[in-house]
C-alpha cells in the first residue's frame, strides 16, 4: 500500500518491486507530456492505460514463459500477478497471489494485494479477511483498516462496517488519521481536503498526501454509491504528479485509482443527444 508499507514486507520477493518499478519512468513521462495539470480527461487516462497495458502483457508473457520452468517461483508469481491486476484481470490476479501463499505460508497475512485483487474480484468477505490478518501482521498501518472499511461495506453494509472499524492506538503518517476518520463519519473529504491545503509542508509532501487523500475520498464515494463524485477524485487521484513516480506500494495504489476510474467512466451515461 504505502512506501512505510512496502518496507515492512521482507518477505516478499525484491525482484517483485524492480520488475513492478521499470514502468514508472513511462509513465511519468506520459503523465507530464499529456495531461493538463488540472484534470486527467478520459482520452488521456486512455493513453496512460494503453501504455500501461503493453508493458503488463509483456510481463505477463515473459513470466509465464518463466513459469514454465520454475513453477515454484514466487517472485514471478508475483510479477505475474501485478501484471494481471494492471491490466484488469482481477480473478487471474488472485490466482497467482494464492499460489504465492500457498508456496510461502509466511504471505498469508501480509499479501495485501491478494486483498486488493479479492475486493475488485468481488469477493469482499475474502478480501476483509484478508485485511483482518493483516492487522495481526501491522497495527499501525490505517490504509488496512480502510480496505478493510471498503470491504465490510460491500459486503454487509455501512453500519456493520462503522461498528467494526478497527481500532488503532498508536500514531501514523498523514493524512491517513484524518482519513480514517472520514469512514467513521467524524469528517468530511472537504475539511481533509482543506487541512491539506493550509499545512505548512513541502511541495511533494503536499502532493503525496493530496494523492492519498483524494484516492480514498474516491474509494468511499465509489462504494456509497456516489459515482461521479468518485470518478472525480479518483481522477484527481490519478492526475496527481506524485502517485504514479511513488515507490512500490504507492504506485500500487496509484494502479488501483486508475483501474477504478476506468471502471467508473465506463458505467456513465452517455450525453443525451443534442
Amino acid at each position: 500500500m504505502s512506501s512505510q508499507l512496502a518496507c515492512r514486507r521482507s518477505t516478499e520477493p525484491a525482484g517483485t518491486i524492480m520488475q513492478s518499478m521499470v514502468m514508472l519512468p513511462l509513465l511519468a513521462g506520459i503523465l507530464t507530456s499529456c495531461c493538463p495539470a488540472d484534470q486527467l480527461a478520459s482520452d488521456k487516462l486512455a493513453r496512460v492505460s494503453a501504455a500501461i497495458e503493453t508493458q503488463a502483457e509483456s510481463t505477463v508473457k515473459r513470466t509465464t514463459t518463466a513459469l514454465e520452468q520454475q513453477p515454484d517461483s514466487v517472485s514471478l508469481l508475483s510479477q505475474r500477478g501485478d501484471a494481471l491486476f494492471f491490466l484488469g484481470r482481477f480473478d487471474a490476479a488472485v490466482r497467482d497471489y494464492d499460489r504465492m501463499a500457498v508456496l510461502d505460508p509466511e504471505l498469508d497475512s501480509s499479501h495485501w494485494r491478494r486483498g486488493i485483487a479479492w475486493f475488485y474480484a468481488g469477493d469482499y468477505r475474502k478480501a476483509a479477511g484478508q485485511f483482518e490478518r493483516y492487522h495481526t501482521f501491522d497495527q499501525v498501518d490505517r490504509e488496512n483498516g480502510i480496505w478493510r472499511y471498503l470491504s465490510q461495506v460491500k459486503a454487509y453494509g455501512r453500519d456493520k462496517a462503522r461498528q467494526e472499524l478497527l481500532k488503532y492506538e498508536k500514531d501514523d503518517r498523514e493524512p491517513f488519521p484524518a482519513v480514517y476518520q472520514l469512514f467513521a463519519g467524524q469528517t468530511t473529504p472537504e475539511a481533509i481536503l482543506k487541512s491539506i491545503a493550509a499545512a505548512d509542508l513541502s511541495a511533494d509532501e503536499r502532493e503525496k498526501r493530496l494523492f492519498y487523500a483524494q484516492l480514498y475520498i474516491g474509494l468511499n464515494e465509489a462504494v456509497e454509491d456516489r459515482p461521479e463524485s468518485a470518478l472525480e477524485h479518483l481522477e484527481q487521484a490519478v492526475n496527481n504528479r506524485w502517485g504514479p513516480k511513488a515507490g512500490y506500494g504507492p504506485h500500487f495504489m496509484w494502479q488501483v485509482g486508475r483501474l477504478n476510474a476506468i471502471q467508473l467512466a465506463k458505467s456513465k451515461p452517455a450525453p443525451a443527444p443534442k
